[in-house]
């Protein structure tokens, strides 16, 4: 009993202190070295992400920019490419800020596809560092560095 006691205590003190101050404490994280909690920095630099879908509807594309979104931060601070294939089995490739291309192929969080918008057959999408160009064989992106990956039913490959 005296446990929920103090607890109940503390949770007043905290909701006391965020309102006098005109709101929610900022969110706490551990320290680098596992000691005391820090305040977490906050990203006052969020962008909008961009989606796009091939004809088929057989892979969809999501880009987050630098400095992510307000509901989605890439660990690595974005920008982020994030493409996926349904069919024959469901597959996710990921183009990060640096280091090669990623496949997934036991990817949890299934959500492909928008509706829209549609990239059609030789057109190409550009954001950021990234370039993906859409044809009837499948989907090729690319970022500056020459780091890619290419989706199709036949076909994955990542570099």
């Amino acid at each position: 009993m005296k446990f929920v006691a103090a607890c109940l205590l503390a949770l007043l003190s905290m909701s006391s202190l965020a309102l006098a101050d005109g709101g929610a404490p900022p969110p706490r994280v551990p320290t680098a070295d596992g000691g005391k909690t820090a305040d977490v920095p906050e990203v006052t630099s969020r962008g909008q992400q961009e989606e796009f879908v091939l004809p088929s509807g057989n892979i969809g594309c999501i880009y987050t920019p630098e400095g992510g979104t307000a509901v989605y931060q890439p660990a690595d601070g974005g920008p982020e490419l994030s493409c996926d294939r349904i069919e024959p089995r469901y597959v996710r490739a990921t183009l990060s800020r640096e280091g090669a291309a990623t496949l997934y192929k036991d990817v949890g969080d299934q959500s492909c596809c928008s509706a829209g918008p549609v990239l059609d057959y030789g057109e190409t999408w550009t954001a950021g560092p990234f370039s993906c160009l859409s044809t009837r064989t499948g989907l090729s992106c690319e970022r500056d560095d020459g780091h890619s990956f290419f989706l199709s039913r036949k076909r994955l490959a990542a570099n």
